[in-house]
């Protein structure tokens, strides 16, 4: 796939200064090189112009900190295939970037995801693909009474040495950790991750509020899919949905499917969080893009049925959400706008990152991850890096 010098130009730009109507992007070969009005913009023969409506949006690409699969695949499949397989099929859904996440597992099998995913982030290939960014270790440090979807029977309390033997295995790439803060050895675990830069997210947890003050005093910093498995708001007992509301030091991801979380508490996150509050993410596995039938998720069957993927129990197993929609329903179901989606879609989460300079808006300088959204907020083009990995209209979708 060719590197190119690219122009978009004509539509209403998301900038990292607030938005440019009729705006354009100058693209060289992976980055962003100059953003502003086409009213000022010197043509330059040099540049394959893609000329774009008015009422189309140029968004950042959008960063998923929690996916553990799309289109067949797993991170826990630990092949080379599966994280291209999700590479390739997450710019459909306006996704540039990702991390991969793994689930509750024998140790065996997360270092093998673990192993896995550092040598094809060693080796990725650049063009026209989502970027993994690193690991989301979701579990297997979490608490037996919130599992969820996570194998009770391979759930262990939080153990340093085996993280930072983890850690190593998978080139420091491990970039968060969900964990039970009020486990024995939890604090000590969230204390580590923070002096190391992992975002320490309270997940899957039974944590009381108190207990979540002294996961926050100790370094944590994010919530896991707020309200799914951890101590709800009571009003004696706020729990970690009651911290999650009042503490400006925890960002909360949000999975915005109607299903995990109906609207009305979208909204009342968003109320409760604002735009700069919360993080946008699918939380998808493998049935992704597929059609209803029997997936495995850690090693459990999982039925998909119209947009809902449960074990047989009934527990939600992940979802099978594109971001792309979840941008879309946010907007429908808190009524915020497009601009503070993208914040909760781009920015919030390559701040948590440490990746701003990089990722998560359209800036002079930084990687070249752009969504064009037409009018009815829908995903029409993705540039990854410079490269075309999505258009529509070639692909009829």
């Amino acid at each position: 796939m060719d590197m190119e010098h690219i122009l978009l130009k004509g539509m209403r730009v998301y900038s990292g200064n607030g938005i440019i109507e009729n705006g354009y992007i100058k693209i060289n070969g992976k980055e962003i090189i100059e953003v502003g009005s086409a009213e000022e913009l010197k043509e330059d023969p040099g540049y394959k112009v893609v000329e774009l409506p008015s009422d189309y949006h140029a968004v950042p690409g959008f960063i998923d900190v929690h996916i553990h699969g799309a289109a067949g695949a797993d991170t826990m499949d630990a092949t080379k295939e599966a994280l291209d397989t999700m590479a390739t099929a997450l710019p459909k859904e306006g996704t540039t970037s990702f991390l991969a996440t793994t689930i509750t597992q024998e140790a065996d099998q997360i270092e093998k995801a673990l192993e896995n995913a550092a040598n094809y982030i060693m080796n990725q290939p650049s063009e026209g693909k989502a970027e993994v960014l690193g690991v989301h270790l979701e579990g297997p440090f979490v608490n037996p009474k919130m599992a969820g979807a996570q194998p009770k029977q391979h759930i262990i309390e939080p153990d340093l040495p085996l993280f930072k033997k983890w850690q190593e295995m998978a080139g420091g790439n491990i970039k968060q950790v969900t964990i039970a803060s009020e486990q024995p050895g939890g604090l000590e675990m969230v204390r580590y991750l923070r002096e190391n830069s992992v975002i320490a997210s309270l997940g899957h947890t039974d944590a009381t509020y108190e207990q979540v003050d002294q996961a926050i005093e100790a370094g944590a910093n994010q919530v896991t899919h707020l309200y799914n498995q951890m101590r709800g708001l009571h009003h004696r007992e706020p729990g970690v949905v009651g911290a999650a509301f009042l503490r400006d030091e925890l960002k909360a991801e949000l999975i915005v499917d109607g299903v995990h979380s109906r609207p009305e508490t979208v909204k009342l996150a968003y109320q409760q969080k604002g735009s700069e509050g919360l993080i946008l993410i699918t939380d998808a596995m493998r049935a992704k893009c597929l059609k209803n039938g029997q997936y495995d998720l850690g090693g459990q069957e999982v039925t998909v049925k119209d947009g809902k993927a449960v074990l047989a129990d009934g527990t939600l197993a992940g979802s099978i959400l594109k971001l792309g929609h979840g941008v879309k329903n946010i907007v429908t179901f808190a009524g915020c706008s497009l601009a503070e989606a993208v914040e909760m879609a781009s920015v919030n989460p390559a701040k948590q990152l440490n990746m701003y300079d990089k990722k998560g808006s359209i800036t002079p300088g930084k990687d070249a991850d752009i969504v064009i959204l037409n009018p009815d907020l829908e995903v029409t083009m993705t540039y990854c890096r410079g490269a075309l990995a999505f258009n529509r209209e070639e692909n009829n979708q």
